[in-house]
């Protein structure tokens, strides 16, 4: 029974479920047979769509290719219109920049090159398009206008804004190398920033498009003249003022200089033929006595024209540089050099010229016998040489004619200076031996004190003066040797003159009628020179050559001295021991012993006047040789004086004994103290 219930239960079920599935089964039908129905709606849609698609098409090409080709005919007819704007633009050029180009460029420059540029098309378009137009004469014409103004404000601009840079800053200028300590770099500026930059934009122009480069020639005659001014006024600045101050700087910065060897001063020579007697003796005595004094001569300024000549040098070489920088911002490059090389032409003329007047000078005074004069172009060769590697630096590609000039006047100061010192050790050889020329009382000669004056200046210029001297050995005037060698060179030169000076002097010595004289000359002279000697690096010098050189020369004193001792012995011969008359103390003397002490009296009387009267008047300038003189006859005369007065004053030899016995020892000191002294 439950069996069949299970049976019937699981029937339902199943039909249940086959009834189910039967209406899904439908359902499922119904929908393929609906979606086909859509596809085919759709189908039907796209077909028509395509349809009218295709005509719609078939429709719009035509159009759209029409409307293309009226586009490009549009585009045609804008560029056609364009194109013949442009052609009529270039016809209306010269209407339109007629008035700018006449009025010029001044205060418009950006203005009036634009106008440039538009004709320069003109030109450039109607000689392509339409040669024969006559617009095209006209604005050829305006062009040339145009660029004539251009040219015409490049040369007012340059002219109206280069001046001449004041003394005083071209002296700042100059010593802003190695003078200046703390004070920040001197700069210059020639002209002003709006105005160069102008100049720079014409000189393009016309480099550009003007095709013409005569604005080269004007720039360099403006700016040549500029220079040529600078340095003129510089030597005229110096000219009112070197009198009255030693070497002139600007007085913003005259506190904070250091001295430099090219400016040391010139000693120029103090002895001159018929200069008072007086002021010589006490010069050379004041000369003598003061060891760490001044040396002879010395001044405090240098000679006006020489001392203008080296700053002018100095000024030319950092104008030139400040010049050469101008031109390279303003000047196209290929044409630099040439343009700087007229530039500099006028003022490096003058300096050459200049310089050479200085030789000019130097070898006239050579044939006048003057040749501390010579010396004046020592500092100038000394500084041209020190300054002539900037000066070959300046110069860089220049000529090489402009190249040569500074070296060929080293080489004529050089032949000059060296024919100078060749001479001038022949002239102290070989001055004449006259009674007019000698000192009456026997000072130091003129001709050893312009010796020695002369060899004191080449110190300040040792390795000019040996580069004159090695010129004579090697006939070169390179400088390439050794210092040592240069001071041998100059060692001995000192030493020829010196030995040339000692022969003059013997020779000069015997003018003196009196040999006691001659002896105090020489002793004068050879003390001079030893004192002048040992008081600068002269003692050093000569002692390169020779040996002891102050040793050499005090034996010259010595030997001088007791040649002058020997005079004095027509006094105290008389009244030595072995000139004494012997007789008995107490006995009463005879006729002959009595005229014998008489005559010994007498003799020492008259010899001691008479020295004393001679030798009052001759001249010892240095106080220490000449105290020394004098101590030296007071030990040996009154020496003797004494032991003969003591002995024979009590003798009753005479009944006049005022008449013999003129003299007490303290006296006949006081004579001796009074030798040499034209006042006492």
């Amino acid at each position: 029974m439950i069996d069949i219930e299970d049976a019937s239960a699981r029937k339902r079920h199943i039909e249940e479920k086959l009834r189910q599935e039967q209406e899904t089964l439908l359902f499922i039908r119904e929908s393929l047979e609906k979606s086909d129905q859509l596809t085919k709606n759709m189908v039907s849609i796209l077909s028509s769509f395509e349809s009218r698609l295709m005509q719609l098409e078939n429709s719009i090409i035509p159009v759209h290719k029409q409307t293309e080709n009226l586009q490009r005919l549009q585009d045609n007819v804008d560029k056609t219109l364009s194109c013949l704007d442009h052609v009529i633009s270039y016809y209306h050029v010269a209407k339109d920049t007629e008035k700018i180009i006449k009025e010029g460029p001044a205060g418009r420059l950006e203005e009036y090159l634009n106008c440039m540029a538009r004709i320069q098309k003109a030109v450039e378009y109607f000689q392509d398009n339409n040669p024969d137009s006559p617009e095209l004469n006209r604005v050829k014409l305006l062009f040339e206008k145009g660029k004539e103004s251009l040219e015409s404000e490049f040369r007012n601009l340059l002219t109206r804004n280069s001046k001449a840079v004041p003394p005083v800053v071209i002296l700042d200028l100059v010593a802003g190398d190695d003078e200046i300590e703390t004070v920040d770099e001197v700069s210059l500026e020639h002209l002003p920033e709006n105005i160069l930059q102008d100049l720079i934009c014409i000189s393009m122009w016309l480099v550009e498009f003007g095709r013409n480069l005569d604005f080269m020639n004007v720039y360099y005659q403006i700016r040549s003249n500029q220079l040529d001014r600078s340095i003129k006024g510089l030597k005229e600045h110096f000219r009112k003022n070197s009198s009255s101050s030693g070497v002139l700087y600007s007085p913003a910065i005259q506190n904070k200089r250091k001295d430099t060897p090219s400016k040391k001063a010139i000693k120029r020579p103090v002895y001159i033929p018929g200069h008072d007697h007086e002021l010589r003796v006490k010069h050379l005595s004041d000369t003598l006595t003061d060891k760490h004094g001044p040396a002879v001569g010395k001044e405090d300024m240098l000679d006006s024209e020489i001392d203008s000549y080296i700053h002018s040098i100095s000024a030319f070489i950092k104008l030139a540089q400040s010049e050469y920088q101008l031109l390279m911002e303003i000047i196209p490059e290929h044409h630099q050099k040439r343009t700087f090389d007229s530039l500099i032409q006028e003022a490096l003329d003058g300096l050459m010229v200049e310089g050479e007047s200085i030789v000019s000078t130097a070898r006239r005074a050579i044939m006048r016998h003057d040749y501390s004069a010579v010396l004046t172009i020592f500092p100038i060769l000394k500084h041209l040489k020190q300054t002539k590697q900037e000066f070959d630096q300046v110069l860089q590609g220049t000529a090489a004619g402009t190249k040569n000039k500074l070296p060929v006047l080293i080489t004529s100061m050089e032949m000059t200076g060296a024919k100078a010192l060749e001479e001038f050790a022949d002239s102290i050889k070989n001055d004449p031996d006259k009674e007019y020329n000698m000192p009456k009382d026997g000072t130091v000669h003129e001709l050893t004190s312009n010796a020695i004056l002369f060899l004191q200046q080449l110190l300040d210029f040792q390795e000019t003066a040996s580069a004159m001297l090695a010129s004579q050995e090697t006939g070169s005037s390179t400088s390439n040797y050794n210092s040592e060698f240069s001071k041998r060179l100059l060692s001995n030169y000192i030493c020829k003159i010196l030995g040339n000076l000692q022969l003059n002097l013997h020779s000069k010595a015997k003018v003196y009628e009196d040999a006691a004289l001659g002896a105090v000359f020489l002793l004068n002279n050879f003390n001079y020179i030893l004192k002048s000697l040992e008081k600068s690096e002269l003692i050093q010098l000569v002692a390169v050559t020779q040996k002891l050189p102050d040793k050499t020369y005090k034996g010259h004193i010595a030997e001088q001295l007791q040649i002058y001792q020997r005079s004095w012995l027509k006094v105290t011969t008389p009244i030595t021991e072995s000139n004494m008359p012997t007789f008995q103390p107490g006995t009463k003397l005879k006729d002959k012993e009595r005229q014998a002490i008489k005559d010994r009296f007498k003799a020492f009387n008259d010899g001691l006047e008479e020295l004393c009267k001679i030798q009052k008047s001759w001249a010892i300038p240095d106080k220490e040789q000449r105290n020394k003189i004098r101590r030296a006859q007071k030990e040996n005369v009154t020496g003797a004086y004494r032991v003969f007065w003591q002995r024979y004053s009590n003798v009753p030899f005479t009944k006049n004994t005022e008449k013999y016995i003129k003299y007490r020892v303290e006296q006949v000191e006081e004579m001796i103290e009074k030798l040499f002294d034209t006042s006492a």
